[in-house]
């Protein structure tokens, strides 16, 4: 019994009719070839079932077809019922299936985990790094920038670091909140806002601010974590210091859904006493009780444009330094 030969390069180009030269060209992926002789070279392949040499490849091209997601949160974090995270790995892996590339997934939520991310990368594993954290101060994306790795993030950084980022319209998504409270008549609008070292905490407390201000009402606020439990016990303390509020903005779904359970406890109800709206639009959110109004924050698309954006980057193009992706209000019976 015989064992079937692979088919080989020069298989290919006898049947696509060019030299062997020019079938690696095509298949390192040259644009030095004409459109017509990429096309035979390309339909050769497929009916020979050719596969190139993946190890061969790299060291022509210098690419890996790969890239690296570094997540530098603690496990706990990434991988909890909020679905930042698993949407921004979903969009990055839908992305790089469609251009035919590798995802590598990096936790990094200590010391060691950085050291590691910096071998990796530095040792040109990957062809670049898109970098995703609800924190925005991480020296990370900033030094393997400037060692020439391409690197963008999934949300932008706090401070001055020049790394071109995509992010959401925090500010547009709560600024839409506010006025719908205000519209609907409420005027002790309090909010939970994100903790203060995330980003996504301090542009929705910062629009907020602003809308509250716009309008002339006081400024009523409590700060969480992003988890239940801090929006369980920040209701509590704003109860508890405003006990005439009429309305609620959480900075999170999941901080609205704990301080809706919180008004009940208190006796309150919603919306006929207090109005709730949350933000992220997470799955549950449809079926709380009553339904929560929020801000629907497009996460896969986070992913998905987030890692278009490195792909160009790494294979040489210029990108803009930031791309904001739209929010919108999502009516519901919470507010």
């Amino acid at each position: 019994m015989t064992t079937a030969q692979r088919p080989t390069l020069e298989a290919v180009a006898r049947r696509a009719g060019v030299s062997r030269a020019t079938v690696s060209r095509v298949v390192n992926g040259s644009t030095t070839v004409a459109e017509p002789i990429q096309e035979a070279v390309r339909r050769a392949v497929a009916e020979l079932g050719y596969v190139p040499n993946l190890a061969a490849r790299s060291l022509v091209t210098q690419r890996t077809d790969s890239i690296a997601l570094v997540l530098p949160e603690e496990a706990t974090r990434v991988f909890s019922d909020d679905q930042v995270f698993p949407g921004i790995i979903r969009g990055a892996a839908q992305e790089l299936e469609a251009a035919d590339k590798q995802l590598v997934l990096m936790l990094a939520g200590s010391q060691a985990g950085h050291d590691r991310v910096e071998r990796y990368t530095t040792g040109r594993h990957v062809d670049g790094v898109l970098f995703a954290s609800l924190h925005g101060a991480d020296p990370l994306p900033g030094r393997l920038a400037r060692m020439g790795i391409p690197v963008v993030c999934s949300g932008r950084m706090l401070g001055d670091v020049p790394v071109p980022y995509v992010d959401v319209d925090h500010v547009g998504g709560v600024t839409a909140a506010v006025r719908h409270l205000i519209a609907g008549g409420r005027r002790r609008i309090a909010t939970i806002a994100g903790p203060q070292d995330m980003v996504a905490g301090v542009e929705r407390l910062a629009g907020y601010r602003a809308a509250v201000s716009a309008a002339s009402l006081p400024e009523l606020v409590a700060v969480g974590d992003f988890t239940r439990e801090s929006g369980g016990a920040a209701m509590r303390q704003l109860l508890s210091r405003h006990p005439d509020l009429d309305a609620v903005f959480a900075a999170s779904d999941l901080m609205a859904h704990a301080a809706m359970r919180a008004l009940r406890e208190a006796g309150r109800r919603v919306p006929d006493d207090v109005a709730v709206i949350g933000f992220d639009d997470i799955e549950t959110a449809a079926y709380t009780d009553p339904p929560l109004t929020t801000v629907r924050q497009p996460i896969l698309e986070l992913g998905r444009q987030g890692t278009r954006q490195l792909l160009r980057l790494a294979a040489g193009d210029t990108i803009e330094p930031s791309m904001v992706l739209p929010t919108e209000l999502v009516l519901r019976d919470s507010a």
